[in-house]
């Protein structure tokens, strides 16, 4: 069993991340995935849990927002080019 946000590796990743994918065809081995729903020990606990989520929730929106500025700034910028090998109109 692991806990892939559980980060001990160096460079901030889990050990554990690309795990599933690659042992995910072996017969009777089986990958699980609890949220705070499953932790039932105690409240703080599942409390931690949830907090957990709700930071890399965010932090997945963050990026996925980083990415789309990028591509518009990359878009405008494209369209910048073509207008300057154009030239002036009038």
């Amino acid at each position: 069993n692991g806990d892939t946000s559980q980060v001990d590796v160096p460079g901030g990743r889990s050990g554990l991340g690309g795990l599933e994918r690659v042992l995910t065809d072996i017969e009777g081995l089986t990958f699980v995935h609890l949220t705070g729903a499953d932790v039932v020990r105690h409240r703080i606990v599942a409390d931690i849990v949830a907090a957990y989520e709700r930071a890399d929730t965010a932090k997945q929106a963050d990026t996925a927002k980083q990415a789309d500025t990028a591509k518009q700034a990359d878009t405008a910028k494209q369209a910048d080019t073509a207008t300057d090998r154009l030239g002036p109109r009038g």
